[in-house]
């Protein structure tokens, strides 16, 4: 278990974090989104500053700035935040960004295109159900002139949109709890409460509530902590919650979705209790193939976590 027992180092200190994800969050976000906030400007003065709120706000091309542009700039946030993340923690805990991933080894990338190819596929036999079970739910509107570029930008920049939130998340914040409370299961739990927190400004919640949208994002961040705990590190984690947003973008939005983009099919209305159904039965039916693959045991989740015998607790 050497990515959680990487905490055992003598530099897992509260204040630490707090400092940490306080000016990686903050800075990183405020900072990051400035030219995104420079192109709304420009863009609204060319239309008179006449341009009507949208109802989500992820909306960019109401302002009118291309989509495919608005994901790049939305994404560049996340690029600040990841930077300015493993440089803090470098210098604030002595740990690189190996350590963070699996608690010093090479990145493992089998093991993030297994969570691509496991997830991606689950995603897919899915989306085809739902165009063959309900396909007056999904508009097709094939854009090519957008479409192909927002492939592009997509594949190139949302894994790292994903990754940056599994490193903080699972890796980091992970490995800070896992040094306070030497228990497992508090390691998955606790920083599946606060990912699905940190969600909770999402147009998704703005339309359909916060106590039913919260249970999703849970599931899906407790789907995210299991595996990074029972693979002992984030690269299956990457890897899932890249193809997740990644395909999400490509194949299907919605009026309500935080990804506002040209995508390939527009859904006409979302069931938020039928989709959290759908998200842990396909939850579960994934760890069951990573268990088969990677013959993992569950019953670490209800282990203590056992500092190595070289390094004092702190």
């Amino acid at each position: 278990m050497k990515h959680l027992t990487r905490a055992f180092d003598g530099q897992n200190q509260w204040w630490k974090f707090l400092v940490v994800i306080a000016i990686a969050l903050v800075v990183g976000q405020i900072v990051g989104a400035i030219p995104l906030i420079v192109v709304m400007a420009v863009s609204i003065a060319k239309n008179g500053g006449q341009v009507p709120a949208p109802d989500n706000a992820m909306d960019l091309s109401s302002y009118g700035i291309d989509p495919n542009l608005g994901l790049a700039l939305m994404i560049l946030p996340f690029i600040l935040t990841l930077v300015l993340g493993i440089v803090l923690i470098k210098s604030f805990h002595e740990r690189t960004a190996k350590d963070l991933v699996n608690g010093g080894q090479a990145f493992r990338w089998k093991r993030f295109w297994l969570g691509v190819g496991v997830w991606g596929l689950i995603m897919l036999v899915l989306f085809f159900a739902q165009l063959l079970i309900s396909p007056d739910e999904l508009e097709f509107r094939f854009q090519p002139e957008l479409f192909i570029p927002l492939v592009f930008v997509a594949v190139l920049l949302i894994p790292i949109q994903s990754g940056t939130e599994e490193f903080i998340f699972r890796g980091y914040l992970a490995q800070g709890v896992a040094g306070w409370t030497k228990r497992v299961w508090a390691a998955i739990l606790i920083p599946s409460v606060l990912f699905a927190l940190m969600h909770a400004a999402n147009p998704e919640v703005k339309e359909h509530g916060f106590w039913m949208m919260m249970p999703s994002y849970f599931v899906f961040g407790l789907a995210f902590a299991i595996t990074a705990v029972l693979d002992d590190g984030i690269e299956l984690a990457i890897g899932i919650h890249a193809i997740n947003n990644t395909l999400g973008a490509i194949l299907v939005t919605s009026k309500e979705s935080a990804l506002q983009t040209p995508s390939l099919f527009f859904q006409q209305e979302t069931d938020p209790v039928s989709e959290s159904i759908v998200l842990v039965l396909s939850s579960v039916i994934m760890l069951i193939i990573f268990k088969l693959i990677l013959k993992w045991d569950f019953s670490i989740i209800w282990k203590k976590i056992e500092p190595p015998a070289t390094i004092d607790e702190v």
